[in-house]
């Protein structure tokens, strides 16, 4: 029952997320397609993750741009495509929140990350292929890196009982201040649905496009 290419998604339970640092971005303030190397615990590079959107787009949208990522393994396949369509991010229009679809393979849904309207904290459900409710995904009321972690709670749908987490790690002064190159850590169950944990790593990129993208 697991998707081609996540096998090795069912033998750990962490996964860090790097983002490259684009020197044309440094240099021109334009934003450039975002790339990202998955890893594992020991930092090695287990995907690739790269996004496909057209430069009108990244530098006229910014967090609200619609996006294809599309995350790669070592042998080159197309293993997990995350869809995000273009909707309207202000926190005034609590009926157009952001939602993030994943396939895996390309073409085949296997859930949803879908923004929850709320006055004060970013919260996000993590749904499957059926638009079910599985887990819940709470931030900090204060998304700031200075100094320290930022992490998001990834709990159960009564929010009693944590079960994992995103982390957006703190790296730095000079990297945090003159570029936008992150590194997170998302931490779930070593047996959690592999298609659960394909839509966490979604639930990720999500988390960054919304609150950690100019």
């Amino acid at each position: 029952n697991c998707p081609p290419g996540l096998e090795y998604l069912t033998q750990i339970d962490q996964i860090l997320i790097h983002q490259q640092i684009e020197l044309l971005e440094i240099l021109t303030g334009f934003e450039t397609q975002n790339k990202y190397e998955l890893k594992n615990a020991l930092g090695q590079r287990v995907y690739f993750a790269a996004e496909d959107t057209d430069c009108l787009t990244r530098n006229c949208c910014g967090p609200s741009r619609p996006f294809t990522i599309r995350i790669i393994d070592n042998m080159g396949r197309e293993v997990i495509t995350l869809q995000r369509p273009l909707r309207c991010s202000s926190c005034c229009c609590p009926c157009c929140l952001q939602e993030v679809e994943v396939q895996a393979p390309p073409g085949t849904r296997v859930g949803y990350v879908v923004q929850n309207w709320h006055a004060c904290l970013p919260k996000f459900t993590i749904q499957d292929e059926k638009g079910t409710d599985i887990l819940k995904i709470t931030g900090p009321c204060v998304v700031c890196s200075c100094c320290e972690d930022v992490n998001f709670e990834v709990k159960s749908l009564d929010e009693t009982c944590t079960v994992g987490r995103i982390s957006k790690h703190w790296t730095g002064f000079v990297k945090e201040a003159f570029t936008d190159a992150d590194n997170f850590g998302i931490t779930f169950p070593m047996d959690l649905d592999v298609k659960m944990k394909a839509v966490m790593i979604g639930a990720c990129f999500l988390i960054v496009s919304l609150l950690f993208t100019n």
